[in-house]
Parts: structure tokens; sequence; C-alpha cells
């Protein structure tokens, strides 16, 4: 059965809201909309009914500010990369602390925020990975995208480290950026299960006492 958020209606010209908002304002706040809907429950079920609701538009306006519901899933993902790049440029390229620490800072303020939403939330971009064969296809190289993005982030860190004797000389930084975000997207999951940061807090410990330099 094809999933909601994926379902067509035929398209029709809508009126944006009588509302004080502004267009932008109104666009900007059902993107985020969307951002905490699929974070919780992915596009297999979500609806978009409910993400019109948090917002208070009537259905008949979506297409005023969207041209499909593929247009404004490819909105939601790219503001969540956009704010998970901020994140990870927020610890990794704090060069007051070692870069090992900064990987570990970046962990545990994702913890928090696991703890926050009451393990409701995971990573929007890993929850999209895992739906992938029932998505659009345009789908598929934005989320590899974003990883790579991701991956150049980490493995730069790591490089940082091997230039301080920090991790062991041999380490493939490259291949050992990509294992971070297999692994990471896993403990997230799995955390997320448990409801506990318990899987988040073995990853971790085990990526960096793997890769330390003795």
């Amino acid at each position: 059965m094809e999933n909601k958020l994926n379902q067509q209606p035929k398209p029709r010209r809508g009126r944006p809201p009588k509302s004080s908002r502004d267009g932008s304002d109104t666009r900007a706040m059902l993107i985020r909309s969307g951002v905490a809907v699929l974070t919780e429950s992915g596009f297999a079920t979500a609806g978009i009914d409910g993400i019109l609701k948090n917002v208070g538009v009537p259905k008949g306006s979506f297409y005023h500010y969207f041209k499909s519901k593929e247009d404004f899933g490819h909105a939601v993902v790219d503001s969540y990369a956009k704010y998970f790049a901020a994140k990870l440029d927020k610890y990794l390229l704090d060069d007051t602390v070692p870069p090992l620490q900064r990987i570990m800072n970046f962990s545990n303020d994702a913890k928090q925020g696991i703890v926050k939403f009451e393990f409701k939330r995971g990573c929007l971009v890993g929850n999209l990975g895992q739906e992938i064969a029932i998505l659009p296809e345009s789908y598929r190289l934005k989320l590899q995208d974003i990883f790579i993005v991701w991956q150049i982030k980490i493995e730069n860190c790591l490089l940082a480290a091997k230039q301080n004797s920090e991790i062991k000389a041999d380490v493939n930084c490259i291949q050992l950026a990509e294992y971070f975000w297999i692994g990471w997207e896993g403990a997230v999951m799995r955390a997320r299960l448990l409801e506990s940061v318990q899987p988040l807090d073995l990853y971790i410990d085990t990526f960096v006492s793997s890769i330390i330099a003795n």
C-alpha cells in the first residue's frame, strides 16, 4: 500500500491562509514541522495533514508553498542537513579542545538531544536511508551527498587528531570517517529502541579506544 506522504492528490492552485504571517514565515514553519514529524516517524507513517495542522495551514494552501509533496520532502531534508552540518562544525571545528574530544563533545550533545525528546526523535537522514525503497528516486543521491559532507567533516577532525599524535599513525581517516557514520546511525537506532543512551556510549567508547594512540 502506498504510504501517506507519497500519495499524490491532484495539485490545485492554493491560496495562502489568511494570517499575519508572510509566505516565507509560513513556508519555514511548515519545514520545521516536517523536520519534527519525520525525525519521529519517517515517511512510511507520516501524513501531510499532521504537518499542516501543527502550523495551522489548511490543506488547500499546501501547493502555494511547495510544488509537490516530493518538493516539500526535499526542502525538509535540505533544512535538516544545513542544521546538522552547522552542529557538526560547532563541535568539530572547536580548536580550543583536542580533535578527539571534539567528536566526543558532539556525541554528548547528541545524547542530550535524544533524551530531551524522550527517545522519540532520531536522525532524519538516517531514518530516510532505512526507507529508501519507498522514497522517490530523487532522494537517493541527496542522502548520499549529505553523508559524504558529514564524512568529510569527521575525516578532517581525524586528520587533525593524527597530526596531534592522538590516534594511531596508520589509521585510514577516509575509511574511518565512513565507518563512523555507519556505526553512529546504528547506535542512534538502538538507543531509541532501548530508550537508553547506553548504545551511544558503547559505540563512541569503542570507536575512540580502537584508534587512540598508545
